[in-house]
């Protein structure tokens, strides 16, 4: 490797520690967005503010976690200037790619964990490339790899899930005894002495244990601090005490929101103290490789032992790093969806939920509920009742409305946030790059578990979004460290024409996962048409169901008209999409269904009239779901299977069909659109119509089956879709006639 190839190397490390900070904030936003959020403790903009400056704050922390990037994971002594580049090249451009897929799924992976294994794959092959190189080297393998420290990480890391996830649930328990659910008569017996334990713990952790990374304190100021810890959380506990009894009498502040704000800042201030490392550690490590051979007699031979020494770290070079994250935080869409997978597997009523079931959440949900049995059996009954009494959840909050209800409440975002964060905050003092993630996902897991949030109608669901994030953290090991030794062969063998055929696969990768989030989004965008925003009067909100009803079924009736052609064509890529569209119509159905229960409790018993014509929408939808559903599966897996084609005639047939059952659609879409009543009469005539057309063609199948013209897979399909497709109609028809009725009865309530 020549020295002008270096310094590319170097300008591009530089180049992609900017973008390893875009993608690393969009991925660990949620560590400290999701509780604040979560419990909407203040406007989205005081909280962006108040993460925003706690980043600031905690990247001029962060001064000891570089060591990490220049010796934590191999022996730099060991490697020339040349070797570490390409060994640092192959990191950062795996780390870019690997995180920005987990952003792009939504899914919160750990920026540590992905760093510590690409900088353990990346080392592992140019350390095997040099060994094979040299057949008269004594040294092994493990002689280039930091064994110690590696294994002390993630062993430290493993921990962190168990011990947070415990440390959240154990605390929560805790502060649902003393607090209720119905915490505000509490708040004003416990609260100060409370928030001045938060306030002592959070100072502790961050300042006393983290003050030996600040970049811009000197030794002096970090022994005082030390020295004098003891009376530094004395009066931080009494000083916070007396501030927030202040607040709650003065000025009849709920405390607990600038406790959640405070531990935002906090919380963000551990992230960037601890997690910097992640994305611009290898960047300044490569440049600090550089700087020290290029003044050198030999730079492109000498090894680099320069870097097993400490090296301060420049405060300008962290605060710039700082402000590269508060950008990303504002601008980023990708960080909004990965803090919705945290705030769903979290939230405290049961709702639409992101994952489906699986075996495995079944059977861990059926042992603890097993557990609990024996546990709640030993127990006396006088303990029973009182534990229960203190944690029964509250339902409805007084003077909120469904859509500004919050996804837990304040108690419990504090206890995600100061827990968290003093674990973080500990762990950095430490020098020891936890996962922020793990962390602060399993501590947000245990206190949701804790507060009973996963319940019979949510638990299976809860635990298959948690298994499914935990099983991401493993893969991303796994993914991180093969894809950064492949990539390490490719830079060294390949040289230059390595580093451009990586450079435009990062870039294909990244446009593609950019198109893949923006599909996403407009999938998500069509399910948000579908929530009841308000929930207050019946007759408005019937008027909403109807025009959910109507986007509905129009998504319906374009998948099937899609769907026909390319059943026709055989067309299997476009049936293929269409199977995939099937659970996101099967996901609105729900909503729709949901949407529904919540606006007949606002009836009384008196209007059960009323409510058993609105109830009737939820049969007639789900079978119209249904049908859509199995008509699409029946097709594509026909035409996977490579089956036989339609035959010219069930073709045509079929398309006459098609035409008369989309007309249905349309007019029950245009009614319900258009909010005017009409006469059922033209859609029930075109009902039997085509109920006539797919019995006269029926029989024309029969004869056809005679004959031996049409197979046994062909039939059973040309009857599924045409059954299938009268079926529909007449649940059409039935909306329809639901439909007037109802606005009749509102225009005379009106």
């Amino acid at each position: 490797m020549s020295l002008e190839i270096c310094y590319l190397i170097v300008s591009m490390l530089l180049l992609f520690a900017f973008f390893d900070l875009i993608v690393g904030v969009t991925n660990d936003a949620v560590n400290f967005l999701n509780s604040s959020l979560g419990s909407k403790a203040a406007p989205f903009s005081v909280i962006m503010i108040i993460a925003s400056l706690g980043i600031i704050a905690g990247v001029t922390f962060s001064g000891g976690m570089m060591e990490v990037a220049r010796k934590g994971i191999f022996h730099p002594q060991f490697f020339t200037m040349p070797e570490l580049l390409t060994l640092f090249l192959a990191v950062m451009i795996t780390d870019i790619l690997l995180l920005d897929l987990f952003n792009t799924h939504g899914l919160p992976t750990s920026t540590t964990v992905s760093i510590v294994f690409e900088l353990l794959g990346a080392a592992v092959a140019v350390s095997l490339i040099k060994i094979m190189a040299t057949t008269d080297s004594a040294m092994a393998l493990w002689d280039y790899i930091n064994t110690a420290k590696a294994m002390a990480i993630v062993g430290g890391i493993l921990l962190s899930i168990v011990l947070a996830f415990f440390s959240g649930a154990l605390m929560q328990f805790i502060s649902r005894l003393v607090f209720t659910f119905d915490y505000k008569p509490r708040l004003k017996k416990y609260g100060a002495l409370w928030g001045g334990l938060s306030m002592t713990a959070i100072t502790f952790f961050i300042l006393v244990k983290g003050s030996k990374g600040a970049t811009f304190m000197d030794a002096a100021t970090i022994t005082w601090i030390k020295t004098n810890s003891f009376m530094i959380m004395v009066g931080i506990f009494i000083i916070s005490a007396i501030i927030f009894q202040s607040l709650m009498c003065f000025f009849k502040i709920n405390i607990l929101k600038p406790i959640v704000l405070i531990g935002t800042f906090a919380l963000a201030m551990a992230f960037a103290a601890n997690d910097l490392v992640n994305f611009i550690g290898v960047p300044l490590a490569g440049l600090n490789a550089f700087q020290n051979a290029i003044t050198s007699v030999d730079p492109l031979n000498i090894t680099m032992t320069a870097l097993s020494k400490k090296v301060q770290s420049q405060t300008f070079i962290m605060l710039s790093a700082g402000l590269i994250m508060v950008i990303t935080l504002w601008v980023s869409k990708k960080a909004r969806t990965v803090t919705e997978t945290e705030i769903s597997l979290g939230q405290q009523d049961e709702g639409t939920e992101k994952f489906e079931s699986i075996w495995l959440s079944r059977k861990i949900v059926n042992l603890f509920d097993f557990l609990f049995g024996i546990v709640i059996n030993l127990t006396p009954k006088i303990i029973r009742k009182l534990v229960s009494s203190r944690l029964t959840p509250v339902t409805d909050i007084k003077g909120i409305s469904q859509a500004e209800k919050p996804s837990f409440d304040l108690v419990r975002a504090s206890v995600n946030l100061m827990v968290a964060s003093a674990v973080v905050s500990f762990a950095t003092s430490l020098k020891l790059p936890l996962s922020t993630t793990y962390v602060t996902f399993m501590v947000a897991m245990g206190t949701s578990f804790s507060d009973q949030a996963w319940g019979r109608e949510s638990a299976v669901y809860r635990v298959t979004g948690v298994l499914t994030v935990i099983g991401g953290w493993f893969m991303t090991a796994f993914i991180a460290f093969i894809v950064s030794f492949i990539f390490a062969n490719i830079l060294f063998y390949l040289k230059i024409y390595g580093f451009f055929i990586l450079l435009a696969f990062a870039g294909f990768m990244i446009w593609k996962n950019h198109r893949t989030h923006k599909e996403h989004e407009k999938d998500k965008e069509e399910v948000r048409i579908y929530n009841l925003h308000k929930v207050k009067d019946f007759h408005e909100s019937m008027s909403q169901t109807f025009d959910h009803l109507a986007f509905l079924l129009k998504g319906i009736q374009e998948s099937f008209d899609i769907a026909f052609d390319a059943l026709f064509e055989g067309n299997l890529y476009t049936l293929r999409q269409e199977r995939m569209r099937v659970k996101h119509f099967q996901n609105s159905t729900n909503i729709i269904i949901a949407n529904i229960f919540k606006v007949l409790r606002l009836l009384s018993k008196e209007d059960q009239g009323v409510s058993y014509n609105y109830y009737q929408i939820i049969r007639r939808l789900q079978k119209l779901t249904d049908g859509h559903r199995d008509t699409i599966i029946r097709a594509s897996m026909h035409v996977s299977n490579h089956h036989k084609g339609l035959l010219d005639v069930q073709i045509t047939e079929l398309k006459e069909i098609k035409k008369v059952f989309l007309n249905i659609f349309s007019v029950v879409e245009t009614a319900f659109q258009d909010k005017q009543i009409v006469d059922c009469q033209d859609a029930v005539e075109q009902f039997y119509y085509l109920r006539e057309l797919v019995d006269d063609f029926n029989e024309n199948q029969i004869a056809r089956i005679i004959d031996d013209s049409s197979k046994t897979r062909l039939s059973i399909l040309f009857y599924a879709i045409s059954g299938n497709c009268v079926m529909m109609a007449k649940q059409n028809v039935k909306l329809l006639d639901i439909f007037n009725e109802s606005f009749r009865l509102n225009q005379k309530c009106s």
